[in-house]
């Protein structure tokens, strides 16, 4: 247990610094290219993998490359989907009779997804791209204290 908040600390503190390194502007100078590209998706995906929370570590990874809004939610949400994909076989084989038994949930869940997803994408063309990526900002700085002190 002391190993797995040890972790959520590691975790939450790398989330901040990519937050404010944004904030700051120090990401901007910091592009990520070639070897660094895939070290930094490896990187994401394995410390993701460790502490269970993916999306905050793909965001900040995300911020390292010179993509508009659109494309950053759009590969945000493919790899998602795809991770997704891949763990729900397991969920279903160890957890099938629990998530059955909230089915009426799970669907309304899904419903919300699907709803914020297309409400999201609307909002999205009205944001300027630089309040875009200082709102990922402040959100992987929050994510990123609260693992800190709460995780």
């Amino acid at each position: 247990m002391a190993a797995n908040h040890a972790l959520g600390i590691v975790f939450g503190a790398l989330l901040v610094f990519v937050g404010l390194s944004e904030i700051t502007g120090i990401a901007r100078r910091m592009k990520f290219g070639g070897t660094v590209a895939w070290l930094a998706g490896a990187l994401s995906g394995f410390l993701g993998g460790l502490v269970g929370n993916q999306g905050g570590i793909r965001s900040g990874a995300l911020l390292g490359f010179d993509v508009d809004k659109r494309a950053f939610v759009a590969t945000a949400t493919a790899v998602g989907l795809i991770v997704d994909a891949a763990r729900m076989p397991t969920y279903f084989a160890t957890q099938g009779r629990d998530i059955e038994a909230i089915w009426v949930l799970v669907i309304l869940a899904t419903a919300g997804a699907l709803v914020g997803t297309l409400f999201g994408e609307r909002l999205l063309r009205r944001i300027p791209e630089q309040l875009f990526r200082r709102v990922i900002a402040i959100l992987l700085v929050t994510l990123g204290s609260y693992m800190i002190f709460f995780g």
